[in-house]
């Protein structure tokens, strides 16, 4: 197996986009079961700002879930879910409130990027997801549409280019940070030292890993500014502790404050396996 690192996920918990119910409906929505003679009663598990997040939101991101790039199917617990559902929301109000438009991605690209996922996943391998019909089929054993994907998935690339536009901008990479991880942390790696690619083979890819832990670093910051202006009340006991954490409420009525720039953080120690973290990116 070949030597080499991946890309670190550009943000670990945001980009795995879902679709999000809007409004302010508080009370038990009847939607169809998988039975014709019966309805099953839909819930609400968390309000973000007065936007309702419902039990059936949680188990399309759950489903949804099997689509990310390996590198970003962390945590599919029921409370970590729900924890990005209530980071993203806030994330969209965000977005809306500096562009109304913000969330709109061109149907075009939308079709290109799911046609690139449809290439990649390992499950398509066995099945025939470049034709519409066997990308179908295969949805339909996650229990998805093709139509609930590609809302997502347009979902998904509105947010990303929102966080590589806001915080990647800017961002400068000095040699002497490159020199220092490729000395540090990628040579390390290598059990003989005639093993080690030569730095400008490899100079790229440390530099974009370096870049994307600084994002993180910045967007991290700012999500935690968001919580603590934002109001989210998780409904669900169950459900409460990864979303909202006792001793952290959240201050509607906190003043927005600027983010200072953080340091960057120490680079984690490479994989083995050559990749495209990212999600996808």
């Amino acid at each position: 197996m070949g030597k080499g690192f991946y890309i670190p996920s550009l943000v670990a918990m945001a980009i795995c986009a879902t679709q999000l119910a809007h409004g302010q409906q508080d009370v038990p929505v009847a939607r169809p079961s998988s039975s014709a003679t019966s309805l099953e009663l839909d819930r609400a598990v968390a309000v973000v700002n007065n936007q309702v997040i419902l039990a059936s939101d949680l188990d399309l991101e759950m489903r949804l879930f099997h689509l990310l790039p390996i590198n970003d199917r962390r945590d599919s617990s029921p409370p970590k879910v729900l924890e990005r559902l209530t980071s993203r929301a806030l994330i969209e109000q965000q977005i809306l409130q500096e562009d109304p438009q913000g969330l709109e991605t061109d149907p075009k690209d939308v079709e290109d990027s799911l046609n690139e996922l449809r290439q990649n996943l390992p499950v398509c391998k066995r099945r025939d997801c470049n034709s519409q019909k066997g990308w179908a089929e295969y949805l339909e054993t996650l229990g998805l549409t093709p139509e609930q994907v590609t809302e997502y998935w347009a979902q998904r690339m509105a947010l990303l280019r929102f966080i590589e536009g806001r915080f990647r901008t800017g961002i400068r990479i000095t040699p002497e940070e490159i020199q220092k991880y490729y000395s540090e942390t990628l040579a390390p790696q290598y059990a003989k030292p005639d093993e080690v690619p030569a730095l400008d083979k490899v100079s790229p890819r440390i530099q974009e890993i370096l870049l994307q832990q600084q994002v993180t670093a910045l967007f991290d910051d700012w999500l935690k500014s968001l919580k603590a202006q934002g109001q989210v009340e998780v409904l669900d006991p169950s459900l409460a502790t990864a979303a909202n954490p006792a001793g952290a409420p959240a201050n509607p009525t906190a003043p927005k404050v600027p983010v200072p720039a953080p340091t960057a953080p120490a680079p984690k120690p490479p994989s083995r396996h050559m990749g495209g973290g990212g999600g996808g990116i």
